[in-house]
């Protein structure tokens, strides 16, 4: 719900960026760094939340390059793949191949809390970052018409944040979107998936694929020293599932991969199986005077090539492109330039989108169908999945994407803080 003013003064920044996110903390990072006062509000203590997506595409890595946090990154714990296959019906079928794209030829696969972390300390360096931890946004404040701040929930009690420009990066149940009361379209989605751990013995298969037999589809994420599984279901079965003994997900998960079958109990309990209810939307405006939406807050993508941390940081170095030298000169943002970016980036969105929804429907759908049988590749597909430049096409176009973002904004905060100063509330 939108508020009216309070007539007490609240705090003042030139943009107001709502979620420690990937989009928030891109943004933040790019704008603290072009000079542009900026404060994050992150409602959560620390970054560590279980079962985020943790793929960090391409895209991103030349985005990190031009920021010349690559090889900090490169430190963090984490896994290159270069080719992502299938076992369907018995039949491994590799399908996604990064091998001879470039400047990166591989996704990686990183904690994203340690992904977070590096974003953050990269932007305690300027003295115009503000990360304010444990400070939740629950409203939007309007004058005459316009968003003009937010209001605040903090261990310091509740209180107003004013600024130039809030900038939503609030994810998928964004309150910020719920309060400006911006319609989306829902394309929805067949499926929801189980996310939970099973350990990884040195005998265990290599890489990353999913598994597809019998009405069940499992996806295997390689971490090293556990696989990060990723369970697909149909769409609303969570709650009869979790009604039903845990030894049913046990025997589904043993019977798509029987090295697992060993290490199947331990999968302690339905409390170990964290659901995500997959969800496909759009919004059909991405901003009001005052506010622009971006990431997951503007468009909810299908966990399908794991392209939603990439796309949100894409709509994150845009934005900071176009908003950085106004915010910075301190001239008013209109709704002319929100809507601008909204058009750069509503096209590569839409693009993938419908990629996502073509294989949910035609692909995963069938997959799902109880008693459908094994599933089949066509003949022509399988062929065609023999050479590396067609299965480079989907790596390409997830990896790299449409219409790919560059850093245009200049490095002019140059004053640096010690990496204490410009965070509240870290512990």
């Amino acid at each position: 719900m939108i508020m009216p003013l309070s007539p007490n003064p609240p705090d003042y920044t030139s943009c107001c960026v709502v979620g420690g996110g990937p989009a928030g903390m891109m943004l933040a990072l790019l704008l603290a760094r072009a000079g542009v006062p900026v404060t994050v509000l992150e409602k959560h203590g620390d970054f560590l939340r279980d079962f985020r997506g943790d793929t960090v595409h391409p895209s991103t890595l030349q985005i990190l390059q031009e920021l010349d946090l690559l090889k900090k990154f490169e430190q963090l714990p984490q896994r290159h793949e270069r080719l992502l296959s299938g076992l369907i019906a018995g039949h491994e079928q590799p399908v996604v191949d990064f091998s001879g794209l470039r400047p990166f030829d591989y996704l990686a696969l990183v904690p994203q809390w340690d992904f977070l972390n590096l974003l953050a300390d990269a932007g305690r360096r300027y003295q115009a970052f503000d990360l304010r931890m444990r400070h939740k946004a629950t409203g939007l404040i309007t004058e005459n018409g316009r968003m003009v701040g937010v209001r605040v929930e903090s261990p310091e009690g509740n209180h107003e944040l004013r600024a130039a420009l809030v900038v939503a990066c609030d994810g998928r149940h964004s309150l910020m979107r719920e309060a400006a009361g911006l319609p989306s379209k829902d394309y929805g989605a067949p499926m929801d998936v189980l996310w939970f751990r099973l350990p990884r013995a040195p005998h265990d298969p290599q890489g990353t694929f999913g598994i597809a037999n019998d009405g069940r589809l499992m996806i295997l994420l390689n971490r090293n020293d556990y696989w990060q599984t990723a369970f697909v279901v149909p769409k609303g079965s969570d709650a009869a599932l979790r009604a039903r003994p845990i030894d049913g997900l046990r025997d589904a998960v043993a019977r798509l991969a029987l090295f697992l079958s060993d290490r199947k109990d331990s999968i302690e309990g339905w409390d170990a199986v964290s659901t995500l209810a997959v969800q496909v939307d759009r919004l059909e405006c991405w901003h009001r005077p005052g506010l622009l939406l971006i990431g997951d807050a503007a468009h909810a993508m299908s966990p399908i090539g794991g392209v939603g941390i990439n796309l949100a940081i894409q709509d994150a170095v845009a934005a900071a492109n176009a908003l950085a030298a106004p915010l910075r000169e301190g001239r008013r943002i209109d709704e002319t330039l929100l809507a601008s970016i909204q058009r750069r980036r509503e096209f590569p969105v839409r693009v993938v989108q419908r990629v996502q929804l073509a294989i949910q429907n035609r692909i995963i759908s069938r997959a799902l169908e109880a008693g459908g049988g094994p599933p089949r590749i066509p003949w022509l597909l399988r062929l065609l999945l023999k050479f590396r430049v067609v299965r480079n096409r989907p790596a390409q176009l997830f990896g790299y994407g449409i219409r790919q973002e560059h850093v245009r904004t200049p490095c002019i905060d140059q004053a640096e803080v010690g990496v204490d100063q410009g965070v509240h509330d870290q512990s």
